[in-house]
């Protein structure tokens, strides 16, 4: 449709989910993919010809298509067909390796080539993680070169492919995560955010396509991401945080000293940033010898033989990672805020990164045995539980549990399994039984089915004892609010203490302000209520 709104906008009606549409460098063409349950199409409406067609249709999955900087050819990503019986379920399938390929078309004959494969094994999968917290599987940068994620070397990872084919060359070396990536306009660098030699936080980095090594722009105690280069190919903006200061935008040359907000009003001038506490790098090992990783906020004015209470913070996910500062996701901005506010009344609490997060490798994302699989992550809790107790300043009856979506599961987890450790939890929009929600979940094996259950919270109600509050909207699609409602019917028979806050009409990332200040008042007042006093 026309700027100016000189004519009315057209519906394309095509069959199928229909989503992630870009326009051709000329905008003479629509790119798009049309997905049909077990296969999937590239098409392409043109504008002048008013028609619809696809690229190479195939019984196999296409998608996450880039346009060359010339109009004239499409990337995409193609995945295998599957077996009508295949086992499907993002947390309780088996794991099996996920191949890939690339593929080149010409958008003049509709027909294309494959121009890379991966190999078939685990570490080679799909790079699911590129598309959830990264900037793309595929782009198309100069001199026809495609950066590609990948994780095959069991890190998160940008090469550098030709498209008319050859050997990927790794652009982003090193054991640590790249995560959100874009390119100068010119497209011969990849600006990018890493954790690469600070592993629990963010920094800047930038790549040549065509040759260097990766150059760090930006190092110290703050936390930096989503880097985007100015017209002038000098200047770049980029948000920033750090431990006692949430986000705000930045702009600065390369190896500048000054950092000028872009909207220094976006603080306000009575923020608390003196008031905070700057969270400790805790790293202990969990029950079976993993590293594990959180962050420890320890309340000021903490004097020694003080018992102070405890909480844990899961996140949900899974794939995500807390760091030392201000997070860069809303969700997790939030509850960085949370803990901030939990400290200033007294408690101890420490922001546990459990197995099946990011930041640390893909082998300690795709952890045999997560999820509905056999629940293997818990383990981290117990071990972050015990942590805190080894510590003089906690009071060993007073830790409590508290998270929301994969971090609910794993509080109610905690709640069930070992009230002898946790004492209380606040459980936001919690998973409490895999096999019920387990998201498109199908063709899964009894034995699987029942293994899910297991590792659910449903099964440890018999020895739950420990106090409860759940937070749930009832309008929630990611996990659905019959969850609870269920759970606290098992917990009421068996006389568990439960409380609930529950919103109408209200999703699973609250769209509400006053519904997130609801939640964390209640969980607060949850927590000084059942925690606070001594001896409970």
């Amino acid at each position: 449709m026309p700027l100016d709104g000189s004519e009315k906008p057209q519906q394309l009606v095509v069959r199928g989910q229909n989503f992630g549409p870009h326009w051709s460098p000329d905008g003479s063409k629509l790119a798009f993919v049309s997905a049909r349950g077990d296969h999937s199409f590239i098409a392409i409406y043109d504008v002048a010809w008013k028609s619809i067609s696809f690229i190479a249709p195939t019984v196999d999955s296409d998608s996450n298509f880039v346009w060359s900087l010339d109009g004239k050819r499409i990337a995409f990503v193609r995945r295998p067909a599957q077996e009508r019986d295949a086992p499907q379920g993002f947390f309780i399938a088996p794991d099996k390796p996920r191949p890939w390929s690339i593929w080149v078309a010409d958008v003049s004959t509709r027909t294309a080539k494959e121009t890379w494969h991966s190999a078939a094994t685990l570490q080679a999968s799909f790079p699911y993680m590129a598309e959830d917290t990264g900037g793309g599987v595929l782009n198309w940068a100069a001199e026809n070169q495609i950066v590609m994620a990948s994780e095959e070397d069991g890190w998160q990872h940008l090469y550098a492919l030709p498209a008319d084919g050859g050997a990927p060359k790794l652009l982003t070396p090193g054991n640590c995560e790249v995560e959100q990536w874009s390119f100068t306009l010119d497209k011969k660098t990849v600006l990018f955010n890493s954790n690469c030699g600070d592993v629990d936080r963010r920094h800047l980095w930038a790549v040549g396509i065509s040759s260097g090594s990766p150059t760090q722009w930006t190092r110290g105690e703050g936390i930096e991401w989503s880097p985007v280069m100015l017209s002038d190919g000098q200047t770049f903006a980029y948000l920033h945080s750090d431990a006692t200061h949430p986000a705000r935008a930045l702009i600065s040359h390369f190896g500048a000293s000054m950092m000028p907000p872009l909207a220094p009003d976006t603080w306000p001038k009575d923020f608390p940033s003196d008031s905070l506490v700057t969270p400790q790098q805790a790293i202990f090992k969990s029950t079976d010898g993993l590293e594990l990783h959180g962050q420890l906020f320890v309340p000021a004015g903490l004097k020694s033989g003080d018992k102070r209470p405890a909480l844990i913070f899961l996140h949900g996910g899974p794939i995500r990672q807390m760091l030392l500062g201000w997070h860069y996701m809303y969700y997790y901005s939030n509850s960085y805020a949370m803990n901030q506010y939990l400290a200033s009344r007294g408690y101890v609490v420490l922001a546990l990164n459990y197995r099946s997060g990011i930041g640390y490798g893909r082998a300690f994302r795709e952890a045999p045995g997560r999820a509905g699989r056999g629940a293997t992550e818990y383990q981290d809790v117990v071990a972050a539980g015990k942590f805190l107790q080894s510590g003089s300043d906690v009071d060993l009856k007073r830790i409590g549990l508290w998270g929301g979506s994969y971090g609910g599961y794993l509080t109610a987890l905690g709640l069930g399994r070992n009230s002898d450790l946790f004492a209380a939890g606040v459980d936001l929009h919690g998973v409490h039984d895999w096999p019920t929600d387990n998201w498109d979940g199908k063709n899964i094996p009894a034995e699987l089915t029942k293994l899910a259950h297991d590792s659910s919270p449903v099964t440890a109600v018999s020895t739950w004892k420990s106090p409860v509050l759940f937070i749930h909207g009832d309008d929630d699609r990611n996990v659905y609010f019959t969850q609870t409602i269920d759970l606290a019917a098992r917990l009421r028979e068996k006389g568990v203490e439960i409380e609930q806050l529950i919103f109408p009409d209200e999703i699973h990332d609250f769209l509400l302000h006053r519904d997130w200040l609801a939640a964390y008042h209640a969980t607060s007042d949850f927590f000084d209520r059942r925690l606070k006093a001594p001896g409970k």
